[in-house]
């Protein structure tokens, strides 16, 4: 006998933000109401070192599963490291809560596997035709902020392989001052993505898996191509490695994610893809009846 799933959905609630505490509060009591079998929250539930996470995590009155996932928010700190926040602080206090920490190991409900990374970027949905070299998009700058901010004066030089059109755009990914990895963004994801694939192994027996990431895995999950910063801020809204590491499942069928705050829906060969597309200021969530 098939045992079925209700899953209620939500990501990018951005409680403390203050544009959009309040919209988080009125979406969290509305999904209170929903039935659901399982809680899935996928990232940038709140930033800045937890106390705003667990607050608004503890809003959720909710009997059943509740599983989590991270978002490149949660790992904003005003301390040195982040990586030992993904790694070690958010972990044991988030299960501390009464929540399952998804991105250390799957969750079975049945027939279905949920499996968890906040996944990240490595600049490849970067638009080419923007002209911006590497290096700005790895310090997480434009071409016109750095002409701006002292501190990034040194690449604009050589400016001959900069387009003129880029020094138009003025935009930082805040990601390059909160977030403190030291390593890499490549090299980060390349760590995500080996985690990801043990994780599907482990549930290469179950009859359905579910996939939920906080970055975007397919290009077909983007929003519309855009001008200016927005052109320039693609480059951190995921990679199509990590959809590649998850189609290799031979049991995927349906992935989750969020992030860009656009909702999208695409179906890649037989997996469903859904962008939930909470925002800042228009909260969403899903149920979906699996």
């Amino acid at each position: 006998m098939i045992r079925r799933m209700r899953l209620l959905v939500t990501a990018d609630l951005h409680y403390n933000h203050p544009r959009s505490r309040r919209l988080a509060e009125t979406l969290i009591r509305e999904m209170n109401s929903v039935p659901a079998d399982v809680l899935l929250v996928i990232g940038d539930t709140a930033s800045a070192d937890g106390d705003a996470l667990e607050t608004c995590l503890g809003l959720f009155r909710f009997d059943g599963p509740k599983l989590f996932v991270a978002g490149n928010h949660e790992l904003w700190t005003h301390g040195p490291d982040s990586y030992a926040l993904l790694r070690d602080a958010f972990p044991r206090r988030i299960e501390a809560m009464g929540w399952h920490w998804l991105e250390d190991r799957p969750f079975t409900w049945g027939d279905f596997a949920i499996v968890g990374s906040i996944g990240w970027y490595d600049y490849s949905y970067a638009p080419p035709d923007l002209g911006i070299p590497l290096r700005f998009y790895q310090h997480k700058v434009s071409p016109g902020a750095a002409a701006r901010l002292e501190q990034y004066a040194g690449l604009l030089s050589p400016g001959d392989d900069i387009a003129p059109a880029a020094m138009e755009i003025c935009s930082r990914w805040n990601d390059g001052r909160f977030v403190k990895l030291g390593r890499s963004d490549p090299a980060f994801l390349d760590e995500l993505l080996q985690r990801l694939a043990e994780q599907l192994h482990d549930v290469r027996s179950a009859r359905h898996v579910i996939a939920a990431v906080h970055h975007v895995p397919f290009v077909q999950l983007l929003p519309p191509h855009a001008r200016g910063q927005w052109a320039f801020a693609r480059a951190y809204l995921g990679s199509a490695r990590i959809g590649t590491t998850l189609l290799r499942a031979a049991n995927l069928r349906l992935v989750l994610c969020g992030h860009s705050h656009l909702p999208a829906e695409a179906d890649i060969g037989t997996v469903r893809a859904v962008n939930i597309g909470s925002g800042y200021r228009v909260k969403r969530y899903r149920l979906l009846n699996l």
